[in-house]
């Protein structure tokens, strides 16, 4: 059983999150934390604790499983653009240039490899 996590209107640009989400997808939990824990990114931060907060979802779904046995690995990661704001930055001969302050959400879905390959057997034997 897959759980989510949504960080929304992170002040970040979603080009910068989308090199360190492209890091830990697909890897497993343990692996993943370690990678933005010494990672020198900036948004690994709170992207590390966007992955607790889906570790904890797992666990509150799946009470009487342990984590060691479940093998549980991200699964899908996703930024997406979120609010741009708009600010003037001063520039010569009386203009303004238009500055963007990009802000970004990012979805995260953990899932354990353990269910993934029960759930395959079962039906392959069902047909």
């Amino acid at each position: 059983m897959e759980a989510v996590a949504r960080l929304r209107n992170l002040p970040t640009s979603p080009r910068k999150m989308r090199l360190l989400a492209d890091l830990i997808r697909g890897k497993d939990v343990e692996i993943a934390m370690n990678t933005l824990k010494f990672s020198t990114k900036h948004p690994s931060v709170p992207l590390e604790k966007l992955l607790v907060s889906a570790i904890t979802n797992w666990k509150v779904k799946n009470e009487g499983v342990d984590i060691a046995d479940a093998k549980l690995f991200v699964k899908t990661i996703f930024v997406d653009g979120g609010r741009v704001l708009k600010r003037m930055r001063p520039a010569p001969q009386g203009r303004a240039y238009r500055v963007r302050k990009r802000s970004n959400h990012v979805t995260l879905i953990v899932d354990s490899r353990v269910n993934n390959i029960v759930e395959e057997v079962s039906e392959v034997t069902a047909e």
